[in-house]
């Protein structure tokens, strides 16, 4: 893992896609086996972190806000041990995710059986007594049987020749402001991908201090959020705070003569707004609603991504 040794605020430059491009290959790649898309600038952000992270094998780290995206995917990849955390509930995770990786829950709660999305008690009848939506039920029943065969005996085939990778996931279904469960001072380092800026300000400042309190002495928080210039905006298809580089630095408690880019503000949008390797990938989910940070795919940019790193004080 890289010695980061100081706090940092950057805006990021798409010029890194290029400067990175092996691993923009390598994670377009897992993206695909995965059958997950990237959020419109998400490709850079992960990129970004991945840099700043460096070695990840033989480490703890918390995806934070992670969802089922391909950060947690990734690090596993490499060998590290990631507590992947989000409010969202991903007991019942796709049995694609859990015949690559070695998965399980934090809490018994977290991280159903594999099995348990091939209950048959969910093929009841609809709450009129009907049978119209029986073979609607049996078709996805065994579509999820065929699934898990055929994932579950890759799995096998895969550990038998040690093809499974060293590091693993961890669920946990939680909060990231109530972190109970995680001891202090116990995490080589937590990577939040374009996630804390969707909390309210006062409730990001008590998930900061959580973060903080589980790193180790001299760990790194590495995450990028998004910012529209000098002034706090709320971003209401994205439904995310865009966030200057004051209030940034008074959040993450930053030094306000350590240095940043906010400067070149125009110039790296510019470059943003003319980046044709995001343009043309947009997700295929931008084009199906409206509220959502790129509404009907239509390409146009209405911030950046900004990468924060703070070191926990030894």
């Amino acid at each position: 893992m890289n010695e980061l040794n100081q706090d940092k605020i950057e805006i990021l430059s798409v010029e890194l896609l290029d400067q990175q491009r092996d691993l923009v290959i390598q994670l377009k790649e897992l993206a695909g086996s995965l059958k997950l898309e990237f959020g419109w600038h998400y490709l850079l952000d992960i990129t970004w972190i991945i840099s700043q992270l460096g070695k990840a094998s033989g480490n703890r780290v918390i995806d934070a806000g992670s969802g089922i995206g391909i950060m947690q995917w990734y690090l596993a990849g490499q060998g590290a041990e990631v507590i992947s955390i989000d409010r969202i509930n991903r007991a019942d995770l796709p049995i694609r995710f859990r015949s690559k990786y070695l998965i399980e829950g934090l809490r018994p709660e977290d991280l159903n059986p594999p099995i348990s999305r091939l209950n048959p008690s969910r093929l009841a009848l609809s709450s009129e007594g009907k049978l119209s939506h029986l073979p609607v039920k049996i078709a996805r029943f065994g579509k999820r049987l065929i699934e898990f065969t055929v994932y579950y005996s890759r799995f096998l085939s895969e550990k038998k020749n040690g093809e499974i990778p060293r590091g693993k996931v961890i669920i946990y279904n939680q909060d990231l402001a109530n972190l109970v469960d995680i001891e202090s001072d116990s995490m080589d380092a937590v990577v939040a991908v374009s996630a804390l800026e969707h909390n309210s300000l006062d409730n990001l400042e008590a998930v900061l201090a959580e973060i903080m309190r589980v790193l180790k002495p001299g760990a790194p928080l590495i995450a990028t959020l998004v910012t529209a210039g000098n002034e706090d905006q709320w971003h209401e298809p994205s439904r995310g705070w865009c966030l200057s580089e004051e209030s940034l630095k008074r959040i993450f408690q930053i030094s306000g003569d350590t240095s940043s880019n906010y400067s070149r503000y125009d110039k790296l949008f510019s470059k943003l707004v003319d980046c044709a390797e995001l343009r043309d990938n947009l997700a295929g989910f931008y084009f199906k609603s409206g509220e959502n940070g790129m509404p009907w795919g239509e390409w146009s940019p209405q911030y950046q991504p900004v990468g924060v790193c703070k070191v926990k004080k030894t």
